[in-house]
């Protein structure tokens, strides 16, 4: 796993090597430097009012009642933002998970999971404190029991952050409740929080570290993951898109849940305005 995290890491700089090369001009001749450090900025705050379609990528692995599974998942996130005029908006970012099981309880395949909502109003700043809140939803999706609940639930999503100079701290919470649906297969009643911190360079590339942890109130357990995220922005003719990569690791899982090391990626794909 680690290999593949390494190689990664080096295509990563290939990439940004290449593209430079072919282009024969750095980043500041595509885009403004200054506009390309607002676009790395946003990228690290999850309420920005800007277009961003990122493409996760999540491997995981000791899963089952055996711990001999593993599973690999493709996240579709896209965030869009709506204007409200005097400086407000309303963001919509639905989250949709396809993933492939390997041997996990002898199961083997791929399926859809469960389907987010993630609604966020967020005020003018008028502080260095960013903030927003809005409705969730989480519902089934043709695949669920094999890969996630069958229940549908609704609740709260909301998101606290500050960003100074290079540095971003925030806090990413969900709350969801079920609505309806049989939790023989696991239940929706859910309490999520992320904290993520990251550090920016000149030359916008990101490093990132964060946890994912989730408490189920029926289970009465909480599932938590670190990773470590290391993103670069790019420019592939006028089109800005961010490549990241990491490790994650897996502690105190539900059971049957992923153990140890993982890793993802992702790739995003932004439009400004």
């Amino acid at each position: 796993m680690l290999k593949i995290i390494f190689i990664s890491l080096i295509s990563l700089v290939a990439i940004n090597s290449s593209i430079a090369a072919g282009t024969g001009s750095d980043l500041s001749t595509t885009i403004s430097a200054v506009k390309a450090a607002g676009i790395a900025k946003n990228l690290a705050n999850p309420i920005a009012n800007m277009i961003a379609v990122p493409i996760q990528y999540n491997y995981n692995r000791g899963i089952g009642l055996n711990s001999m599974g593993k599973a690999q998942s493709a996240t579709l996130q896209p965030v869009m933002p709506f204007n409200l005029g005097g400086g407000d908006n309303f963001l919509v970012r639905p989250i949709v998970p396809v993933e492939w099981q390997n041997n996990v309880n002898g199961f083997s395949g791929s399926g859809i999971g469960n389907v987010q909502i993630e609604t966020f109003y967020t005020p003018k700043p008028t502080s260095s404190l960013l903030w927003g809140v809005g409705p969730y939803l989480i519902t089934p999706s043709g695949s669920s029991g094999q890969f996630g609940s069958k229940q549908m639930g609704g609740g709260l999503s909301a998101v606290g952050l500050t960003q100074d100079g290079p540095w971003t701290l925030g806090l990413l919470l969900t709350q969801s409740w079920a609505i309806s649906g049989n939790k023989d297969a696991g239940s929706v009643n859910n309490f999520y929080y992320q904290p993520f911190l990251s550090y920016r360079t000149k030359d916008n590339w990101t490093f990132g570290f964060q946890t994912q942890s989730t408490f189920n109130f029926d289970a009465r357990r909480t599932s938590n993951q670190l990773s470590a995220p290391i993103q670069k922005l790019v420019v592939v003719g006028d089109q800005p898109i961010s490549f990241a990569v990491g490790p994650a690791y897996n502690i105190s899982p539900a059971p049957g849940g992923p153990q140890g090391w993982g890793a993802m990626g992702a790739v995003t794909f932004i439009f400004t305005k």
